[in-house]
């Protein structure tokens, strides 16, 4: 066998947590198991840090990462593809709603109050 024969990398899927690094991302991978003795299935989540070399994926998108080389402390793993893109909000239609309900809070703030309770 050739000493330079692929060796098994894993493939991992999971959803971008953070994006605030450059070119890095932070990708949750959630994996389930059965528990030997009780059958319950367990959920654990574990997070891996992956190398974006164009800074293309933002927080919410499903991604798929292979592991490779250690390219930092942290970093063994590079994006290889966005499985899917997480829908964008505007930050602008955000600002504009809460500024209004604070102008309506700052008007009226009983009314304001009751109109959340229902009364």
């Amino acid at each position: 066998m050739d000493s330079k024969a692929k060796k098994y990398k894993r493939v991992l899927e999971g959803i971008v947590v953070s994006d605030k690094m450059d070119k890095t991302i932070v990708v949750k991978v959630e994996s389930k198991q059965k528990h030997p003795l009780y059958g319950k299935t367990i959920s654990k989540n574990k997070r891996y840090k992956a190398h974006d070399e164009k800074n293309e994926c933002h927080e919410g998108d499903l991604v798929r990462v292979v592991e490779c080389r250690p390219l930092s402390k942290d970093k063994k793993f590079r994006l290889t593809k966005i499985i899917k893109k997480a829908e964008r909000i505007e930050k602008d239609s955000i600002d504009s709603d809460v500024e209004s309900v604070l102008k309506r809070e700052k008007h009226a703030p009983e009314a304001a109050v009751s109109q959340v309770e229902g009364e």
